[in-house]
């Protein structure tokens, strides 16, 4: 489905059996999908795009999505369960979570509880789009302390960062490492955070992509998202890296 009309690659054509580390899928938990049923009807859709491989990453946000690892395990076993009972055995669906960066996180890594990372090493962390925490460096050296590798969720996507791209450099210099939003290669965050998502590639500073997906309206717009051979070249080594080091 290449474009030669507009010299852009569509994204899709290039997703077959990628491993997706950022989505929500699991039901009820956060705000992905209500019910298992929606669950399945979301998964059906990433496998028309080829993708049937997930580390599930709800949110753990107290006062608003105050999960834990049996809420977690506990959706998770749910939604295995439907697609056994479907026979979708094809999908294979492992549990982490999307944390965020405050003081319970670091409560969670003082405990030595409540962290479930990837492959046994990456933890996924975000933060306010508006402002950074005041604890940001002390969680991610708690983090690195206890041998995990902290991975930020959509750097291009905090307004406060925008101004201010030197922090990037910084973030990185702590040993954090950066995914990107598909959907930022559009502009459905709009145009700023694609601009910034666009300049985060050049400049080499993402290591994975994922796909941070809520529902099938957002699953339907990574369909539409068109990329320019330039940028295509910086994009194809970070997909590579995603499913090699994730699948």
């Amino acid at each position: 489905m290449i474009s030669f009309f507009t010299k852009k690659y569509f994204l899709v054509d290039y997703l077959k059996n990628f491993v997706d580390i950022h989505n929500h899928i699991l039901p009820g938990i956060d705000d992905g999908p209500e019910s298992v049923e929606e669950s399945v009807q979301l998964l059906k859709g990433f496998g028309e795009l080829g993708i049937n491989s997930f580390i599930a990453t709800p949110h753990i946000m107290p006062d608003y999505y105050d999960n834990n690892p049996e809420t977690i395990r506990g959706a998770l076993d749910l939604l295995r369960g439907e697609l056994a009972r479907q026979g979708m055995l094809h999908i294979a669906i492992e549990a982490s979570a999307e944390y965020m960066i405050d003081h319970h996180f670091e409560t969670l890594l003082d405990q030595g509880e409540g962290i479930i990372p990837m492959r046994k090493q990456y933890v996924l962390v975000e933060m306010s789009y508006l402002q950074p925490p005041l604890n940001f460096e002390t969680a991610i050296k708690k983090a690195a302390f206890q041998s995990f590798t902290p991975i930020l969720a959509h750097p291009e996507r905090y307004t406060f960062l925008h101004k201010n791209t030197g922090q990037y450099r910084r973030y990185k210099e702590m040993g954090v490492l950066f995914q990107l939003n598909m959907l930022s290669l559009s502009t459905y965050y709009g145009k700023t955070v694609q601009r910034i998502a666009h300049k985060l590639l050049e400049k080499n500073l993402i290591e994975f992509i994922a796909s941070d997906i809520h529902n099938i309206r957002q699953l339907k717009r990574v369909k539409e998202i068109q990329i320019e051979r330039r940028t295509w070249k910086q994009l194809l080594p970070v997909l590579e890296q995603t499913t090699r080091i994730f699948y």
